[in-house]
């Protein structure tokens, strides 16, 4: 394991742990329960940046049998610190302009996506699939903006079918099954992604081929 993806594995979880803190305080205005919770909240500086160095640490040794989890480990802490961002970005306009309804909370959610796709376009790049050198920029950022779309749309697409379509399992109540079938959407789309900006974006052409 390189030195330099341990650091870069405690610099997103510190990322993280501060994002995580900031949306618990703001949050913690409107929602007694986030208010109980949030002076643990205080610790997360401290713990979350180990666990996620603990974390890909464990996906190095995994990959010694199975190579792709440690790639696969870095993009899934990318995708975290990319959901926070994107949530972060939104609580602050929310929560500083007071706006939480209509078109200009929409444009807030444009922009909190946006800062966070451009986020996960940079780390997937140059961190998770380390793809130094392309033919075009632009070509290859449509790419990865395609790829991240189908992957919204498959998201909701799973969740909708398994809300809407299938019966909830194991006598699940509605509210509860709408969080698993969430889950189930996250972790299709998580794939689809994972996939795409693999072996579409980001796959890795032989130098030659490259002028």
């Amino acid at each position: 394991m390189k030195k330099n993806d341990l650091v870069m594995a405690l610099v997103l979880g510190e990322v993280c742990a501060w994002l995580m803190f900031l949306i618990g305080k703001n949050l913690a205005l409107e929602n007694p329960a986030m208010a109980v919770a949030l002076p643990y909240f205080k610790y997360l500086p401290i713990v979350f940046p180990v666990l996620c160095a603990l974390g890909l640490a464990a996906a190095y040794f995994i990959s010694k049998i199975i190579p792709i989890v440690y790639q696969l480990g870095k993009f899934i802490l990318v995708g975290g610190t990319n959901f926070l961002i994107d949530m972060g970005v939104l609580n602050f306009l929310i929560f500083y302009t007071g706006i939480s309804a209509g078109l200009p909370q929409s444009g807030f959610k444009g922009v909190s996506f946006l800062v966070a796709v451009w986020n996960s376009y940079f780390l997937n790049k140059y961190w998770t699939f380390k793809r130094e050198t392309t033919e075009s920029a632009m070509k290859e950022f449509s790419q990865f903006l395609i790829v991240t779309l189908i992957g919204f749309a498959i998201n909701l697409g799973v969740d909708y079918v398994a809300v809407n379509m299938i019966n909830p399992l194991g006598g699940m109540l509605p509210k509860t099954w709408a969080q698993v079938g969430a889950i189930i959407a996250a972790v299709t789309a998580l794939g689809w992604n994972f996939l795409g900006y693999k072996f579409l974006v980001f796959e890795t052409k032989p130098k030659e081929a490259i002028k």
